[in-house]
């Protein structure tokens, strides 16, 4: 992959000329104009990559994983990696040509103008985001009741994730190096815990005590073929590797994104996927799969069978709240920096779009994300029990890759519109293997999926396009989106 240079102008349609003069003003490096503060280098942006892919699916994976292929855990996670590999170049094409918040919806509207399919892309970002921050939130809750050793109500550990997710808003409206700092602090605390269980596995295995005939033993269940397994162990894994994406949403608080977005996110990825294939060969070469399969707390396992001494029971519900409190304040960033994003594009009501004058932070649209995690989380704690509790990784990763998907169609369609400034280019051959891949691990019939996941995802969709109606309704008389961008852009004095 490379970089490529300011092109010499060619001849252009009227309609590309216009859309060109509506790019907003850059610099040479890429950088826009933003009200918000360019506050993230490469380090913090490399941590919160690292951060947000680390988070609590790790922890709980590894044991779902091999109850579907066995011993072979780490092949589902090399091909996680392979499809966000593929995935990540074509957002690295994207970040790079238009360094702006707002992610995959503010591709696609680029591509295709139609506020309709905007909305919907944006609305379940937003979502996954928001619901996956939720359920931190209350994991975040009953690790610290397992910790402390204090057995709670359901309505406690409800009311204990919910002023938890009040203290996280506090930390992301305080501002984005606060956030971002706290992210570095987060991130340290949950890779110490997998290091840990990695030393600790290295240190059984070079005993002698180790059974490497189980790292590549592939146990299918019931009648299901090995292609099969190896795709619905696949689409659990994937779960693991979702949140690079996250981080083009803090393109607008990034210094020189252009230039800095691709060796941090592909160097990210590459370090948490090292990080989950030693920590799934460790645990089937410890851990007999039967003990493994299914298994809460995988890791609890691995390290107790390893070392029977050490106090990791005790150390790991601590470790783990750590874990999921990172996920919940890099998926809330997420979703406010979308949300404001998108508001200042045109697409949803502009009051998401207003920032605090001192802190330079979407307040707005903080308020409101916070506001929708409040009553998730009140939802999910009247039904502990839920699909939408158990089936939470699958479902998030099922919309996701539904997005991922159709970025990478995006990347190709929007090849007809060129920038002033240079940018990473992807290629053609990637970004359609990354299309064949995602949707493979999206359709039923190859993905083994179980139906409750397509039954939740239609329902999140059902209620966007509720939303929609509602939008729509509302702008009736104004200029559409596409329009009100162009008209925006065009009355800046700096265009």
């Amino acid at each position: 992959m490379s970089t490529t240079n300011q092109q010499p102008p060619n001849p252009r349609s009227a309609n590309q000329r216009s859309a060109n003069q509506a790019q907003p003003p850059t610099t040479d490096t890429g950088e826009s104009p933003t009200e918000l503060k360019r506050a993230i280098g490469p380090k913090l942006l490399l941590l919160f990559i690292v951060g947000d892919i680390l988070g609590t699916g790790v922890y709980a994976l590894t044991g779902q994983v091999a109850a579907e292929v066995g011993g072979a855990a780490w092949l589902p996670f090399l091909i996680a990696f392979a499809v966000a590999l593929v995935t990540a170049f074509s957002y690295l094409e994207l970040v790079t040509k238009y360094p702006q918040t707002a992610g995959a919806a503010l591709y696609v509207h680029k591509a295709f103008g139609i506020h309709f399919v905007t909305f919907i892309v944006c609305f379940v970002v937003m979502c996954s985001g928001i619901t996956s921050a939720s359920t931190a939130s209350r994991a975040f809750a009953a690790n610290l009741a397992a910790g402390i050793g204090v057995e709670l109500s359901n309505s406690a550990v409800m009311l204990i994730a919910m002023a938890f997710m009040l203290l996280v808003m506090a930390v992301n409206f305080r501002g984005v190096s606060e956030s971002v700092k706290a992210n570095v602090v987060l991130t340290l605390i949950e890779l110490s815990g997998l290091v840990m269980v990695i030393l600790i596995g290295f240190w059984f295995i070079a005993g002698g005590n180790a059974d490497w005939g189980q790292v590549v033993l592939f146990e299918t269940p019931g009648d299901k073929s090995l292609l099969l397994s190896v795709s619905t162990a696949t689409s659990l894994a994937f779960f693991a590797m979702v949140g690079f994406e996250d981080s083009v949403n803090m393109a607008e608080e990034t210094k020189d994104p252009s230039r800095v977005f691709p060796r941090v996110m592909l160097t990210g990825l590459g370090i948490t996927a090292v990080i989950y294939v030693l920590v799934s060969i460790c645990a089937v070469a410890i851990v007999p799969i039967g003990d493994l399969a299914d298994n809460e707390t995988p890791l609890v396992t691995v390290v107790n069978t390893a070392a029977p001494d050490f106090p990791i029971g005790g150390l790991l519900p601590f470790i783990s709240m750590f874990a999921v409190a990172n996920s919940a304040l890099i998926n809330m960033m997420m979703a406010s920096r979308l949300l404001y994003g998108m508001s200042k594009q045109g697409v949803l009501p502009g009051f998401l779009g207003r920032v605090h004058r001192k802190r330079q932070t979407p307040w707005a649209s903080i308020v409101f994300t916070t506001a929708l995690s409040l009553v998730l989380i009140g939802y999910v704690s009247l039904s502990p029990e839920s699909p939408i509790v158990a089936v939470l990784g699958g479902t998030t990763s099922l919309l996701l890759l539904t997005v991922f998907a159709l970025v990478n169609v995006v990347v190709l369609v929007l090849r007809r519109d060129t920038v002033s400034h240079g940018h990473f280019r992807a290629g053609t051959v990637l970004p359609i293997v990354g299309v064949v891949a995602c949707l493979w691990l999206v359709l039923p019939v190859s993905s083994g999926r179980g139906a409750e996941q397509y039954t939740i995802a239609g329902g999140l969709l059902a209620i966007g396009v509720v939303l929609w109606l509602v939008t729509f309704v509302s702008r009736r008389g104004k200029p559409v989106p596409s329009d009100a961008i162009a008209d925006a852009e065009r009355a800046d004095p700096r265009a």
